[in-house]
């Protein structure tokens, strides 16, 4: 096996950092294909919680090289932060992290925008990070967007001078005003100082490495849930958060990828607006939120909580082509009495096994109950270990999905876990 997709299967958050960190000591090259600064994927490793933005979680490996590909938008500020946080933490980049110089840049105006309509937007707010990163695409799929590679190239002030000439309208009229080009140039030149020696064809390295035939790990961003194409839309994020986004984000060809692992929690959980049929509003919900530190990496947001959705998780398996499922979280039910799943959704006299085209919002789970467990089972490291409600709630999801579980978390430590997906 060559190269290897881990993508989220439900709306973010799923825990893709720690199984990307988990696989990364079998993978040579780790690719970050979509999103942006956005994503949070937190770590916690020997008990230190480390969170990283847009740096692949296969940084903390020694020796381990990991690109940003193209397919994502660079918040320069943020990446050389991370990379200077992580120098003080004593993990070294040097030589061990490309920046494709065709990846498109989120600029200062773009976060101003995103804040300026979320405010406007009112109770029809989407509920972005305010980061920027729906008008940084929104520049790329316009064909007037800035790339990491324009920041030392000639014409950049006259491409950011059209670019903010676009904007202005949009800004005037939320009641902003875009900051001047000669302050963006400023900043942008003490981004070039630190992109330009990392800047690289992150395409064609990924290539290469395939062609050589090294072990490609290729890490996603978000959720299937919040995919452009395929969720919850209009409340989604601006990228391909599928395992097909990694086939233009990192520039590999779908006959390379020799296997799709979806992450999905052990209960479902989303930040910001939109569906949510499984939500849980009340005590358990709560209940699920502090036992989870269900608490976005990125905004600090509390995550809405609810039962494991099967009918999404089904789509996820579908869209993806999943080969597996890394399951996390498992042991935030311990103690949680009966667990629900919910197998289907009802709206009207139709009933669904996949989420529908409309109606989201007002669609009835359909749920069948399953025996909790009290015992701690963040010791465990294999599936027999685990108590007989545990391993039925395990073999119940593998039957609604259609595909089998391959690794399984038990706790916030990258050691407890147990499972493997192999390249």
């Amino acid at each position: 096996m060559t190269a290897l997709v881990v993508v989220g299967a439900q709306w973010g958050d799923e825990g893709k950092g720690k199984i990307v960190d988990l696989l990364s000591p079998h993978a040579e090259l780790v690719v970050r294909y979509a999103g942006g600064a956005n994503a949070g994927h937190t770590l916690v490793v020997k008990g230190e919680k480390i969170v990283l933005h847009l740096i692949p979680s296969g940084i903390l490996h020694d020796g381990k090289r990991c690109l940003i590909g193209q397919g994502t938008v660079i918040d320069a500020a943020t990446v050389i932060a991370e990379i200077d946080e992580l120098e003080a933490r004593g993990v070294s980049t040097a030589g061990r992290l490309g920046i494709a110089e065709r990846a498109h840049l989120v600029l200062p105006h773009h976060k101003l925008l995103d804040g300026l309509r979320e405010a406007a937007a009112g109770d029809g707010k989407i509920g972005t990070t305010k980061r920027g990163i729906g008008p940084a695409y929104e520049d790329k799929i316009g064909r007037r967007g800035i790339r990491v590679g324009d920041l030392w190239r000639p014409g950049l002030r006259e491409k950011l001078e059209a670019n903010l000439a676009t904007w202005e309208p949009t800004a005037r009229a939320l009641g902003g005003e875009l900051p001047a080009v000669d302050a963006i140039l400023e900043e942008a030149a003490s981004w070039a100082k630190r992109l330009e020696p990392i800047a690289c064809d992150a395409a064609r390295e990924t290539a290469q490495a395939l062609a050589d035939g090294r072990k490609v790990l290729l890490e996603g961003a978000q959720g299937t849930m919040l995919d452009i194409d395929h969720g919850t839309y209009p409340f989604v994020t601006s990228s391909s958060a599928i395992a097909g986004g990694a086939c233009t984000g990192a520039g590999v060809g779908p006959t390379r990828i020799d296997s799709v692992v979806g992450i999905t929690k052990a209960y479902t959980t989303r930040v910001g607006g939109g569906p949510f049929p499984t939500e849980l509003e009340g005590e358990m919900g709560e209940k699920l939120r502090q036992a989870g530190a269900e608490f976005g990496a990125t905004t600090g947001r509390p995550r809405r909580c609810g039962w494991l959705d099967l009918p999404a998780l089904r789509m996820a398996a579908r869209v993806n082509g999943l080969t597996s499922i890394a399951l996390t979280k498992l042991d935030v039910l311990t103690g949680m009495g009966e667990l629900k799943l919910c197998t289907g959704y009802r709206l009207g006299d139709e009933t669904f096994d996949e989420p529908p085209f409309d109606g989201w919002e007002s669609v009835e789970p359909v749920y069948e109950t399953l025996p909790g467990w009290h015992d701690d089972i963040s010791g465990c490291r294999r599936r027999d270990a685990l108590p007989q409600a545990a391993q039925a709630y395990l073999d119940r999801i593998e039957e609604l999905a259609g595909c089998p579980i391959g690794i399984v978390s038990v706790g916030p430590d990258r050691e407890e876990t147990f499972g493997a997906i192999g390249f």
